[in-house]
């Protein structure tokens, strides 16, 4: 498997192009997103994510080279669920007001957490923690990730900006990257907890930071 650092285009390398083989891939997907979500890389174990999906052990070799490259694949689709959700709120033209979009993208985000009991975090926000003990390139990977939610999230407070809402001094670019450092910080500090009482505060506190 290989992955475009650009695009997080992924590449299957070592499976037959068969509709049951790319169901079985996708399912092992979603089994390690799960996972990975909730114990982070190194503790996930490939075993467990085969009896999951009903794949033999022998066979695993058969979707991915190694859990390196499962892995990788792992982070790509979390991206694109994470992205569509980011773009399903922040460019929501039926929203008026651009706070209001980002205020919804955070209800969202929170019940999907709370969907899982607060036992599932942010899988970026999990393996930056593991950052040392992750294969390399790994930390490109996940950075890259970042800035791309953190171009997404500058546009929605610009136009926040352009409207009124937000200052005409603000600055857009540091306040989107200081939103993300301080949300993967709270999304961990709630899934250790249980609640999402630091979700709230940390919006709470970004909001009466940026609003006029």
């Amino acid at each position: 498997m290989s992955i475009n650092q650009n695009t997080f285009a992924i590449t299957p390398t070592r499976i037959g192009n068969t509709k049951k083989g790319n169901e079985t891939r996708s399912a092992l997907i979603r089994s390690g997103v799960e996972l990975m979500t909730t114990y982070g890389y190194i503790s996930s174990n490939i075993e467990r994510i085969l009896k999951q999906v009903g794949v033999p052990k022998g066979s695993f070799y058969h979707y991915f080279k190694s859990k390196e490259d499962f892995g990788i694949a792992i982070i790509a689709s979390y991206d694109s669920f994470f992205t569509h959700k980011l773009d399903k709120h922040l460019t929501n033209s039926s929203i008026a007001s651009a706070i209001d979009r980002i205020l919804a993208f955070y209800e969202d985000a929170k019940q999907g957490m709370a969907k899982y009991d607060f036992n599932r975090g942010c899988l970026i926000g999990e393996l930056i923690q593991e950052e040392s003990l992750l294969p390399d390139g790994y930390a490109q990977i996940l950075e890259q990730i970042l800035q791309n939610w953190q171009a997404k999230l500058e546009k929605c407070l610009l136009l926040a900006q352009q409207s009124g809402e937000l200052s005409s001094q603000a600055n857009c670019k540091a306040l989107a990257e200081f939103f993300w450092i301080g949300w993967e910080g709270a999304v961990t500090r709630s899934k250790l907890i249980k609640k999402s009482q630091p979700l709230d505060l940390f919006m709470q506190l970004f909001f009466d930071k940026i609003i006029n």
